[in-house]
């Protein structure tokens, strides 16, 4: 059990547990055990709210408390939000925002420890509701996952009332249940929201080009959703860009800097400078809006009549490239730091020769890392697999070798060009 801290000691006073109260207590644990047990089968028949809204009743009941609310974290301004209450005006609490260490809620949360309070006042919590409607005292435990700090629960009482250490125990039970129905909720949301946000940002087509054959793919990973993308565009110069990157981190956070990335990368590019340029410039932007993000990406350019492609890497894996009849090889380009993680580095770029019938292939690390095996296995594989045939060709070829039936472990995303005067396509 957390450890009580009372914010007002000379004002409480315990409730008296003797024989009889150790009873009740036992009993009100019994009850609350009996309640927080119905948890995964109120997530399969009730809306998440709903669900929220029906523990925080039981709680109330089994406490004998007159009201009961849920505060969650939220992570960016990394304030306290109400979601969800009960004995209370619901939508005026759900306006207010409590920064961390304000009011009691606030202070709860900040100190990580179970709070209670006998003196409900403007100096005392943040809200106005709660001390509008005559409530006097209030018991709050935060809620806790991994360590993590989800959000805070507290109960109150109009009428005098002392909360005893059961009282504290029952409510961290109860926090705790909520604390992983909480946050089972937020990953799922999240893992929804950044799979569409992927999906919006791939190239809803493949650029056209005379004298170019492209393909493309992208594999999401099992269970999470990752940071990796590519991107195919053109430019009015007619120039043709290829892109492949990958934030470090999973989820909506890493989705979200992906498309940030992704987007930037493409403003650059439309100034007209080369790749390392708009690799450095990008570089700068995350340093400045996104300081903690760390992503690698590789950019291939080229210009009609495309008969080299000019190649720079920011921490990112080399291009395969096959020319027929010889074997595939790994392009020898210099890899430069991440983007984020030296700013300001100067970049460099190499230029490849693209003859006819000439295959490059761009992938994210998803592709050839595997546990057990090192990186330099998994790109022999990949060069094995790859040959200068049609791009679709060589995509499929690519996933069938080197991931079969597997679901990914990582995301992959993988694009593969040909110019003109090889074999026709499937």
């Amino acid at each position: 059990m957390l450890p009580v801290m009372r914010v007002k000691p000379d004002h409480v006073a315990h409730d008296q547990v003797g024989t009889s109260g150790g009873r009740e207590a036992q009993t009100r644990q019994d009850r609350l055990q009996d309640v927080l047990a119905l948890t995964e089968a109120g997530l399969a028949r009730l809306e998440f709210r709903d669900l929220l809204i029906e523990l925080l009743q039981r709680i109330r009941e089994v406490l004998g408390t007159d009201t009961a609310a849920l505060f969650v974290l939220e992570e960016g301004p990394q304030e306290l939000a109400a979601w969800a209450a009960v004995g209370i005006d619901e939508e005026s609490l759900r306006r207010a925002r409590i920064p961390l260490g304000h009011g009691f809620t606030g202070r709860v949360a900040s100190l990580r420890q179970t709070l209670t309070l006998d003196n409900v006042s403007p100096s005392t919590v943040a809200s106005p509701v709660l001390w509008e409607m005559g409530v006097r005292a209030l018991l709050g435990t935060p809620l806790l996952n991994e360590g993590k700090l989800i959000g805070v629960v507290h109960v109150g009482t109009i009428g005098e009332r002392g909360f005893s250490p059961e009282d504290a125990e029952l409510l961290e039970l109860a926090a705790g249940r909520l604390a992983g129905a909480v946050r089972a909720h937020v990953l799922a949301g999240e893992r929804d929201a950044a799979d569409l946000l992927e999906r919006s940002l791939r190239p809803s087509a493949l650029p056209k080009f005379p004298d170019l054959e492209l393909a493309a793919r992208y594999i999401p990973a099992e269970r999470a959703v990752g940071g990796d993308w590519y991107d195919v565009f053109s430019l009015p110069s007619g120039e043709l860009w290829l892109v492949t990157g990958d934030v470090a981190g999973h989820g909506l956070a890493g989705a979200i800097i992906m498309g940030r990335t992704r987007s930037a990368m493409r403003a650059y590019a439309f100034l007209g400078g080369p790749p390392e340029e708009v690799l450095a410039l990008t570089d700068r932007e995350l340093a400045h809006f996104e300081p903690r993000a760390v992503v690698t990406a590789l950019c291939a350019t080229s210009e009609p009549p495309f008969e080299e492609f000019r190649v720079c890497s920011a921490g990112h894996l080399p291009p395969v490239i096959a020319t027929p009849g010889h074997d595939a090889d790994l392009v020898d380009v210099r890899p430069g730091p991440p983007l984020g993680a030296v700013p300001g580095t100067a970049r460099s770029s190499v230029l490849v020769p693209f003859a006819a019938g000439a295959v490059m292939v761009l992938y994210t690390d998803g592709l050839v890392e595997r546990r057990g095996q090192t990186i330099d296995a998994g790109l022999a594989e990949l060069r094995s697999a790859v040959s200068a045939g049609h791009p679709e060709a060589v995509c499929n070829e690519v996933l069938r070798r080197l991931l079969g039936s597997r679901p990914p472990r990582d995301d992959i995303a993988l694009v593969a060009v040909r110019k003109g005067g090889g074999e026709p396509g499937p």
